[in-house]
C-alpha cells in the first residue's frame, strides 16, 4: 500500500524524496503576514494528492516571504516534500491580472485557488480532488465558511441548495433567475448547516449546483486556460473585484462546475484587501446579467 505524499516528522531528516504534484496551489497576497501562515498551516495538513505552492506576493516590502511564521510554514510544507516557491510581482495591476500572473507559473494537472486568508480542514484538497476526477467537470468548489455564524441559522437563504444528482453538465448562470439565489449558498455558516442536515459520512462529499464560489476553486487547468483564463484583467479598471466569478462562469459554459458540501474551507474574516468593490468584473463583462 503507497502510504500519503506528505512525508511525516520521522522522514524529514532523510534524503528529498520529491513527487510530482498534481495540483498546483496558487496564492495571491498582499499584506496578510498572518493570514498566509494560517494557510499555509491549513495546506501543511494535507496528505493528498500531491501538490505544489506557488505564492506570489504584492506586499509593499514584499515582507511575508521574512516574516517568522511564513518562513516556518514554508519549511514544514518543504520537509513534508512539497515544492514552495515565493515570488514578488509588482506593480499591482489588479487581482485578475495577479490570478493571469500566478497561472502562468503552474504546470500541474489541476490548479487550486486559494485566497490568503483560508485555512483547510485535513483531508479538504482530498476530497476536491476526488470530486472534479469523479464529476468530470471543469472546477469543483469548496466555498469559505464564517463559522462565527454557527449558531445563525438561515433558512430561507438554504432553499437555494440543489444537488447534482446525475453528471455535471455546461450551464450558463449568467443572467439565470436561480444565480443571485444560489450565490446566498455560501453566505454565513450556511454550507455547515447544509451539511449537518444531510448527514454525509466522514471523508464523503456531495455536489451542487452554484453561482460562482469565491477563495477556493479547483479548476483543470487546460479547462481554465482553453477559456482564457483571467486574461480579460485588461478590460477591467486596476481597482475591481468579482474576477473569480467571470472565469467560473467562462468555464461553467464549457465545462461545467460545482460546489462540494462539507466544505472544510475556512474564512479566517479578516478585513477585505480589496476595499473599493465599486468596480465588479461581472457587471461590466456581463452587462445587464442581474
Amino acid at each position: 500500500m503507497i502510504g500519503p505524499s506528505r512525508r511525516w516528522s520521522g522522514e524529514w531528516g532523510g534524503p528529498d524524496a520529491p513527487t510530482t504534484p498534481l495540483i498546483d496551489v496558487l496564492i495571491p497576497t498582499v499584506g496578510r503576514e498572518t493570514e498566509l501562515a494560517v494557510t499555509l498551516a491549513g495546506l501543511a495538513a494535507q496528505d493528498d494528492p500531491p501538490f505544489a505552492v506557488i505564492v506570489s506576493d504584492q506586499s509593499d516590502e514584499g515582507s511575508a516571504a521574512t516574516t517568522p511564521a511564513v518562513t516556518a510554514m514554508r519549511r514544514v510544507l518543504r520537509a513534508q516534500g512539497r515544492e514552495v516557491r515565493m515570488l514578488r510581482h509588482r506593480p499591482r495591476r489588479g487581482i485578475a491580472e495577479h490570478r493571469q500572473f500566478l497561472l502562468e507559473q503552474a504546470s500541474a494537472e489541476y490548479v487550486l485557488f486559494l485566497d490568503d486568508d483560508v485555512w483547510l480542514e485535513p483531508g479538504t484538497l482530498a476530497r476536491m480532488h476526488d470530486a472534479i476526477t469523479s464529476l468530470g467537470c471543469g472546477f469543483v468548489g469548496s466555498a469559505v465558511q464564517g463559522l462565527s455564524y454557527l449558531g445563525d441559522h438561515r433558512p430561507a437563504e438554504e432553499e437555494a441548495f440543489e444537488p447534482w444528482d446525475g453528471p455535471v453538465v455546461p450551464e450558463t448562470p449568467a443572467g439565470s433567475d436561480r444565480t443571485l439565489a444560489r450565490s446566498r449558498l455560501h453566505n454565513a455558516a450556511n454550507l455547515a448547516h447544509i451539511a449537518a442536515r444531510l448527514g454525509i459520512e466522514r471523508g464523503g462529499w456531495r455536489a451542487y449546483r452554484v453561482a460562482w464560489v469565491g477563495a477556493c476553486a479547483l479548476y483543470r487547468r487546460h479547462a481554465l486556460i482553453a477559456c482564457g483564463g483571467f486574461e480579460f484583467w485588461g478590460e477591467l479598471p486596476s481597482s475591481h473585484a468579482g474576477e473569480d466569478v467571470v472565469a467560473e462562469w467562462r468555464v461553467m459554459e464549457r465545462f461545467g462546475g460545482a460546489g462540494i458540501v462539507p466544505s472544510g474551507a475556512v474564512h479566517l474574516e479578516s478585513p477585505t484587501t480589496i476595499p473599493d468593490r465599486t468596480a465588479d468584473a461581472p457587471d461590466i463583462l456581463y452587462s445587464g446579467w442581474r
